[in-house]
Parts: structure tokens; sequence; C-alpha cells
């Protein structure tokens, strides 16, 4: 008998397919002793474990689909950090040694003392850390009991599979993805999860958070998934197995002709031209930019440079990937976001320990407090503008003094160039990150000393509910249509059209179709997303009237009930 089951939707399509159930290895292993002269074989054991995780980890690095999301790199970062930590690369090994016990058992107890020492943190971010250290955990498990990676399913030509998982890391999705499976189920997760995200990024449909799919479903079982409800259907009935048949065919008809406005300007029913550009992190994602008929790069996140590596990059690579990105867009901007590096995004050999790393040094705290650092970027940048149209973005300003060093590190950038003779572009124009509330509140002194704004709506919405995004215990509190939210946003939006200062949003909001004709309803004239959200968002664009939005998406700022807030918003996008 068939039944349904209800999660969060976070990345749209209509999957039809066989149940694939992946295997979740628990930390309940056995416990047995070691005779003494086996201790040393069973040490080795351990160590063949430990570097075969580690060979896995590179190979999903070299392995990389150019399409992935941009934080994919970060979090597998942060999963190779967890792999070296001390308590999961040594202490087992000490252990063997001194309880002569076997090396599943003896990862399990010093992965469950790692896992109660992030249970005391009280920041909400680093407790959300122990899921990555069990996904790392079970990596390392599967190794030493002859299992690695997950088990995939006998290859299959007649049926679509849909793998259902208690959970998948980003570092699995990437290793699926190439075997082609129709979309992702797990139970545990929320809207802006590190899979949520990465899912988004492969266009792959996807729903978490449906709590008990694993135990439910059973292996081969048939499966409707719709993403952009968030249900899951099991074992339906003709009529709507019928029905979703009919949807997916629907879909997919839209999506072929979605790829038809590629060349399409987006310009409104009215006439206003509308700028879509993408988010990259690598010069190899320049493809897709212009596979979807993006018109710029809206934010290259440099900091993909810096990480899973043992060495910093020096001026002439980064000049290299920042002049092959630029060169690629044939004159079209590009706009390079300085590294945003700090919080789960660390350099490697430079880790800091903070008790609240989302709001401690990082971003543009870190370029100024490591100045040799940033002047090397800033040169490498500068001297890539002399190729194309480069513009730099600073991120997480948060107070004027702030934005006074860095201009002043910019035009010392400048100076020395031309004591080295080496040419770039005089009038290249820097911009600046809204994502912090002062900064939002302040955003018209920003506006006065910079070329252009780009608002980060993903930490913005963070910082101003006091919410990690990454929490589940609080994600659903998570809401873009806060009022609070709503208000900041057309602050710096209405600011920075009043005085003439370009402005976008480059954050998960300016992908997401429910929430692109309220932007412009508030006078939002350019978005930067996924390169698969493109195609999407140029529809809605092409069949959006300016006058006729007006009044609604006034009524919306005026509102200050949830529940009205989105009835409105339904019926602007009716």
């Amino acid at each position: 008998m068939g039944f349904t089951l209800h999660g969060i939707a976070v990345s749209s399509g209509i999957a039809i397919g066989h149940a694939h159930l992946v295997s979740h290895t628990s930390l309940e292993v056995a416990h047995y002793g070691v005779p003494e002269q086996y201790v040393a074989e069973e040490v080795a054991r351990f160590d063949a474990a430990l570097k075969a995780t580690r060979d896995e980890f590179s190979s999903l690095r070299s392995n990389r689909p150019s399409h992935a999301a941009a934080e994919f790199d970060a979090f597998l970062e942060l999963h190779q950090m967890i792999l070296d930590d001390s308590l999961i690369s040594k202490a087992p090994r000490e252990m063997i040694e001194r309880e002569r016990c076997n090396a599943e058992w003896a990862l399990k107890v010093q992965v469950e003392t790692l896992v109660a020492q992030f249970e005391e943190f009280e920041d909400a971010y680093l407790r959300e850390r122990q899921t990555d250290v069990k996904q790392v955990a079970e990596r390392l498990l599967k190794q030493l009991v002859g299992k690695p990676g997950h088990q995939l399913p006998a290859a299959r030509h007649d049926v679509d599979t849909i793998l259902v998982a208690h959970d998948l890391s980003p570092a699995d999705l990437i290793q699926f993805k190439p075997q082609q499976y129709a979309a992702f189920v797990t139970d545990v997760g929320g809207a802006t999860s590190h899979t949520a995200i990465v899912a988004r990024g492969l266009s792959t449909p996807c729903v978490v958070g449906l709590h008990h799919a694993r135990q439910l479903v059973r292996e081969d079982d048939l499966l409707i998934l719709d993403g952009e409800q968030g249900v899951l259907i099991v074992n339906p009935g003709r009529s709507i197995l019928a029905e979703y048949k009919l949807r997916q065919s629907e879909w997919e008809l839209d999506r072929k002709k979605l790829k038809r406005l590629r060349t399409a300007r987006a310009n409104t029913l009215d006439g206003e031209a509308i700028e879509l550009h993408s988010n990259i992190e690598k010069p190899e994602d320049i493809h897709e930019v212009k596979e979807n008929g993006a018109t710029g790069v809206g934010l290259f996140r440099s900091e993909f440079l810096f990480l899973n590596r043992d060495e910093l990059p020096g001026e002439d690579e980064q000049f290299e990937a920042y002049r092959a990105a630029v060169v690629g867009m044939d004159g079209q901007p590009v706009t390079i976001r300085t590294f945003d590096l700090g919080a789960d995004k660390q350099i490697k050999g430079a880790e800091r320990v903070a008790n609240n790393p989302a709001l401690g040094l990082r971003a543009i705290r870190l370029c100024l407090a490591e100045p040799m650092l940033f002047r090397t970027q800033l040169r490498a940048l500068l001297r890539a503008s002399h190729y194309g149209n480069i513009k730099i973005l600073i991120p997480m300003l948060s107070s004027v003094s702030e934005l006074n060093q860095t201009l002043i590190f910019i035009e010392a950038s400048k100076y020395s160039l031309e004591i080295d003779g080496i040419p770039f572009n005089r009038e290249v124009k820097i911009g600046g990150m809204i994502e912090i509330p002062a900064a939002a509140l302040s955003v018209s002194t920003f506006a006065k000393k910079l070329d252009f704004l780009s608002i980060g709506t993903n930490d913005l919405i963070q910082y101003t509910l006091a919410i990690d995004r990454t929490d589940e215990e609080v994600a659903h509190l998570y809401d873009p249509l806060h009022p609070a939210v709503l208000q900041l946003l057309s602050l710096v939006i209405g600011t920075s059209n009043k005085l003439g200062v370009p402005i976008s949003v480059c954050g998960e909001m300016a992908g997401e179709l429910a929430y692109t004709r309220l932007l412009l309803g508030m006078g939002l004239r350019q978005f930067s997303m996924f390169s698969a959200q493109v195609p999407n968002v140029k529809q809605r664009v092409l069949t959006t009237s300016l006058p006729e939005i007006a009044t609604l998406t006034q009524k919306i700022l005026r509102a200050d009930d949830p529940m009205r807030i989105r009835e409105l918003l339904d019926k602007l996008n009716a």
C-alpha cells in the first residue's frame, strides 16, 4: 500500500524511479581484544584506512564537477580537517596500543569523545559540526570494515534510481552524481544545509528533512519525488503515477523551452532591462555561465585558491586564475570577491579556534589582519584588470574604518604596480558586500565611497535574525520574508538606487523564483545566482510587468503578519 512523506523541498524537479537505500554505517561496532603480537598489525590496519580515506577525499576533490555548488570545496576542506584532528587520526592508534582493542572500537570511543565536545559548545554553528564529525567517521569506518564509500546500486537501464539515506554529505552527492541518479532523499537537513546547497548546484531534485524515509522505504520501492512541494510518494497508485508522469513530461518540456531563452535579453514586459549574472568559484565555471545565458559573473569566490592545499598561492598563480576568468567572459563584467576565509573556510596550517567563528576573524577582517596576504591578492586582481572588465568586491564590511583601510590597501597596491611598471586598470570598480545589519543601516555612507554594492542575503538574514541556518534545531526560523529582513533589503536597494549606485543581490534569494518579482518591485535590477538558476529567473523576468507589481510589493513591505506576507507573495507570483 502506498503512502506519502512530507519534507523540505531544496532542489526543484520531479523524479520517478526505484529506491536505493544508501547504507548508513553505525558506530555501534564490536569490541574485542587484540593479542599483543597482533597489536602492530591492528595499528597498521587503522593507518591504512586513514590513508585510504584521505585518498578518497583527494579523489573527490580532483573529480569535482565544474557545476558543483561553490561551497563544496569548503565543505570538503572541513571534512579533511576533521579527519586530521588528533582525536581521529592519532588517539585511536594510541588506544589500540594501550588497551589492545580493535581499531573500530577505538575509533568509536574517540569519535564519541569528539562529538561530546561539540555538544558542549554554546555556539549553534559549532554544535552542528558534530554531524560533519559523524560523516567523516562513517567514511573511515567503512574503510576499516572493507566497504569504502557508499555502495552503489547495480546499473539499471530501464528506470531511474532515487537514493534514500538518513544523511548525505556534500562529498556523497558529488560521488553519486556521475551515476546520473534521478534524485536524492534524506531524513535530516534543512533548506540551507550543506547538502541542500550542493544539490541545487548540481540541479538534481532533492527533498530533505523527511525524518523516517530511510526506515519506511524499502529497497526497490517505486517512488515519486516532487522537488517543488517537498513530497515523496511511496508505491503510488496508477492514477497518481500517471498524473506525475504527465507533470514530469511537462517539467522536462519546460526545461527544454528555457534553454531557448539563452540568448534572449532579460527585459520585463514594460521594457526594463535586468542583468542576470552567475556565481562561480573557478575559471572553469565560465562554460556554465555562458551555457545558461548569464551576462556576467556577479560573484567569483576567490577563496577556492586558498583551500585544500599546503602552500598559499602566490601572486602569479592568482593572477593567472583571475585573468582566465575575465578573458573567458569576453569583456562582460567579472566581479571577484576578495577571499572570504575564516569560520568554516580556513587556510591549512593557519587554522584558528574561535568561540563563534561566524562572528570572528573572517573575510575583510582577516584580510586586514594579514596585510601581506591581502596585498598579494590585490596586486593579482589589479594585474588581471588589464585584460577585461574586472570589479573587486569586499566582503563582510561593517564599519567605515574597515572600508577606509581597505581603500588605502588598494591604492598602495596600485602604486606598487606603477613602480614595477606593470599595467592595470586604474579605474577598476570597487564594491562592498552588505551582509551585516550594521552595514545595511549605514548603506548611504558605504554607497558614497564605493562604485557598487552587493547584498549577501544568506548572511544578512542569518545575522539579522540571530539564527544559524546550518543548525537544524533553529533552521526553521531562518526566514527571508521576516518583516525586518524585508525592511533592510528595501532600505539598501532603495538608498542605492536613490544615490545612483549599482546594487545587486548575490545570495540564495537571487536564484529563488518566489522572490524574483518581490526584489524587482523593491527596485533591484541585477541578480547573481547559480548558473543553472538563470533560465528560470529569466523566464520570470520576461513575464513580469513592473507597474503591475508595484502596489502588491508595497503592501508586502507594509505588512507585519507572516501569514499576510505569504498570501500577498502568492498573489504577486500568480
